[in-house]
């Protein structure tokens, strides 16, 4: 039980996360709130290694390093379809991200329930009704789709690579994962040249999301060293139901009918994944 409940606890700090980072980059940017964020997740996760004081268990934390590469594929691709669409029909494509372990899962040994296969069709189904947009002269893809597919990709691959150098030290493979990030984003910023200067407010705000972001990766770290790949991973991809919720609540997001059928599609299937 603990895993599962440690992946939990990972997709409600991811939600929050990828509610807040979003927001932030629609006025500052996705570049400079991604670089911040960075820098408050690589703080946080220096403080707890030198607090749990050891070295790296083995080799395979450096595993974490592909989970890097797909990680921050998926979040700047999450963040960009954040701006540009509605979170509400973003966040939950993003999450059958999900159906990448289970395959994995399978590829590996693991024997999916007939609740998960019926997860995966109902997800993919809800996909599908989510990107389609209502207008007038007709119909359309939603704002942002194309995005929110490429961050479940890169989410997807996330989970296995973390998976397996969690299970040798969940905490240096969050420091190599988070190190790793600010390595690829400080690349990008080189190689584009864009401003990442921002109001002391707002970089510390988005520092305070990386310092979750990297507490969430710690979580789904743990989880990993006693649980299947192929549940504790749908399980912290359960994080888009907290992001909706916000969505909802604070911005008062609205999406058409057949979307909302969509994306309710899409959380009961992530959810039946994880069953």
């Amino acid at each position: 039980m603990t895993p599962l409940l440690l992946a939990l606890g990972a997709s409600l700090v991811w939600g929050v996360g990828d509610f807040v980072g979003p927001v932030l980059s629609r006025t500052a940017g996705v570049l400079p709130v991604l670089f911040w964020a960075q820098i408050g997740g690589v703080a946080a996760i220096a403080v707890a290694v030198g607090v749990h004081g050891a070295g790296p268990a083995g080799a395979g934390v450096l595993y974490a390093a592909g989970a890097a590469t797909g990680g921050m594929l998926g979040i700047f691709a999450y963040y960009r379809g954040m701006v540009v669409g509605a979170m509400s029909v973003v966040a939950p494509i993003a999450g059958v991200s999900a159906v990448i372990p289970v395959l994995y899962g399978i590829a590996t040994g693991d024997n999916p329930s007939t609740a998960q296969l019926a997860g995966t069709a109902l997800a993919l189904v809800g996909v599908a009704l989510a990107s389609i947009e209502q207008q007038e002269g007709g119909r359309r893809v939603a704002a942002g789709v194309g995005l929110a597919l490429l961050a479940a990709c890169g989410f997807g691959f996330y989970f296995p690579w973390m998976h397996a150098a969690g299970r040798v030290d969940p905490w240096w493979a969050s420091a190599v994962f988070r190190s790793t990030a600010l390595l690829l984003v400080l690349a990008v910023v080189g190689a584009r040249r864009e401003p990442i200067r921002l109001g002391a407010r707002t970089a510390f705000a988005a520092a305070l999301v990386g310092a979750a972001d990297t507490f969430g990766n710690g979580l789904f770290a743990a989880s990993s060293r006693h649980g299947l790949v192929s549940l504790t991973a749908v399980l912290a991809s359960l994080y888009p139901i907290v992001t909706v919720l916000l969505a909802a609540a604070v911005l008062r997001e609205r999406v058409a009918p057949l979307q909302r059928a969509g994306v309710a599609l899409t959380l009961a299937g992530v959810v039946l994944i994880g069953a």
